[in-house]
C-alpha cells in the first residue's frame, strides 16, 4: 500500500507540472493574443475617425462650391 502511494505520488508532480506549464504558456499566448487585438482595435478607430473628417471636409467642399456651380448654369 505504501508502494503504491509513492508510485502514485512520483507520477503525479511531474504530470501536474507539465499540465501547470501548459496552461501558463496558453495564458501567456492569449495575453498577447488580447494585446494584439487592443491594437488592432485602436488601429481601426483612428482610420474611423480620420476617414469621417475627411467626409467632413469632402462634404464642406461639396457645399462651397456648389453655389458656384448654380451660377455658372445660369
Amino acid at each position: 500500500m505504501t508502494g503504491m502511494v509513492s508510485t502514485i505520488m512520483i507520477f503525479s508532480i511531474p504530470i501536474i507540472a507539465i499540465v501547470t506549464s501548459h496552461l501558463r504558456a496558453q495564458t501567456k499566448i492569449k495575453h498577447k493574443m488580447l494585446k494584439d487585438e487592443l491594437a488592432l482595435e485602436k488601429l481601426k478607430h483612428e482610420n474611423f475617425a480620420m476617414e469621417t473628417q475627411k467626409m467632413k471636409y469632402e462634404l464642406e467642399l461639396m457645399k462651397l462650391e456648389a453655389p458656384n456651380k448654380n451660377s455658372d448654369i445660369v
